[in-house]
């Protein structure tokens, strides 16, 4: 992978999750992320949410369609700066264990507002990466 794209990911804050219904109908949502070289992990943390983390439109489409894409970009009103990967992959909600708590290890590290937030039993989202889509602005 490009240096570039490779810092972008290590320093991004965001990501876009896009995932799609039974139907075909496209869902898109910010996520809180970490990338660990093989795999890319979001939890479904303790902010208010209307229903049960189980039953968010994101968790029940992944299910249905484990198919997903990822945005992680950079915008920059020197356009000569833009940048994003794209990462088409498949996504697994994972079950307690060794791989759950690493996940959520990494993003407390990443993120400090995890780190008082109870994620122990959290749902927490596995995103393998199958394609990469990688751009940046160049300049002419």
């Amino acid at each position: 992978m490009e240096p570039w794209a490779e810092e972008l990911i290590r320093t991004a804050r965001v990501a876009r999750l896009a995932t799609a219904s039974p139907q075909a109908e496209p869902h898109l949502v910010p996520i809180c992320f970490v990338y660990d070289g093989a795999a890319f992990y979001f939890v479904l943390d303790a902010k208010p949410k209307r229903v049960a983390p189980e039953r968010l439109k994101r968790v029940r489409n992944l299910r249905a369609n484990p198919r997903v894409a990822l945005l992680i970009d950079e915008y920059e009103e020197d356009w000569s700066r833009l940048r994003y990967v794209l990462v088409l992959g498949e996504a697994e909600v994972l079950a307690a264990g060794e791989e759950h708590a690493r996940a959520l290890a990494q993003l407390r590290e990443k993120y400090p507002g995890y780190r008082l937030m109870p994620l122990e039993d959290a749902v927490v989202i596995k995103i393998r990466p199958r394609r990469w889509i990688l751009w940046r602005a160049t300049v002419a």
